[in-house]
């Protein structure tokens, strides 16, 4: 992996978000003549916050590293964050600050067994547990079904957002992709921002930089957002298209470990495809066929 660039992680945010700005979203004039960076200039983020350039500079550097909730607020509202985006930035200032300084959990691969037995319980739902970095750790029958192809990986590569960028069911899986790789990059980038000594997520990242521009890409956007739930579509290749409602809860004492539920509407097409995979998986046989 690349070593990372000069500075805090407060400061790489900064530079990220401020190049996502252009000045007519900030209700800036354009301007005249070629603008060496996109986004909005380092002069420009400062005035709109009411902190000097320098001030400014030397924060986005890494040599200023104790702005106020005032002054991050400030900076916020310039660069146009809100929700999950605008807290990454407060949690950032505060590492940055020395303010943070409980330990953040590690990665943990080892699922309780009343977590196991919880997975079994919620059949014919597809459910499956994955760690903080996205590591898909256990899987129910119907779990294991809608994820086609990734149990063909040995179990320290069955990532899921591996499995979007790098394998090809995994490509073609999700309904939109831009958008469901967007959610998942954004994911590893909430957690990573506070979990910079990881060696799993630095390696997980390194690798699909160096194997997937579109992971690069989003990477460099610097977007963040906190897993919860909503709505995913599958173009299954074995039981068709379906829309299913996801949703994701933190499980306690398991160093970030998530599980993963899906439904459908009852008594629809999309119900009666997803029951096809727990019956495929009582049954022994693929699902579809």
């Amino acid at each position: 992996m690349p070593a990372p660039p000069e500075g805090t992680e407060l400061g790489r945010y900064l530079r990220a978000r401020r190049a996502q700005v252009s000045p007519t979203d900030a209700g800036l004039p354009p301007g005249t003549g070629l603008r060496r960076t996109p986004g909005l200039r380092r002069e420009e983020l400062a005035t709109l916050a009411g902190v000097s350039v320098d001030y400014y500079t030397r924060l986005e550097r890494g040599r200023e590293t104790n702005p106020s909730p005032s002054v991050v607020d400030a900076l916020a509202r310039a660069l146009r964050l809100s929700g999950d985006a605008h807290e990454r930035l407060h949690d950032l200032a505060e590492l940055a600050s020395g303010r943070l300084t409980e330990p953040r959990p590690t990665t943990d691969r080892t699922v309780r067994d009343s977590i196991l037995r919880m997975l079994e319980a919620l059949r014919p739902l597809p459910a499956y547990v994955v760690s903080r970095h996205n590591d898909l750790l256990a899987a129910n029958p119907p779990g294991r079904n809608l994820l086609p192809g990734i149990w063909d990986w040995p179990p320290e590569k069955r990532n899921i957002t591996r499995y979007l960028f790098l394998h090809p069911v995994g490509r073609a899986l999700y309904v939109p992709w831009e958008e469901t790789v967007a959610n998942s990059v954004a994911h590893l980038r909430a957690v990573g921002g506070l979990d910079t000594d990881s060696p799993e997520l630095a390696a997980l990242v390194g690798e699909l930089l160096l194997k997937s521009p579109d992971f690069a890409r989003l990477w460099e956007r610097y977007d963040v957002k906190e897993r919860g739930g909503g709505l995913k579509t599958f173009a299954h290749p074995k039981v068709g298209t379906m829309t299913l409602t996801y949703e994701t809860m933190q499980l306690a004492r398991t160093g970030g470990q998530r599980l993963v539920t899906y439904q459908a509407p009852v008594g629809t097409e999309t119900e009666e495809a997803m029951l096809r995979l727990d019956t495929a998986a009582r049954a022994g046989t693929h699902p579809g066929r």
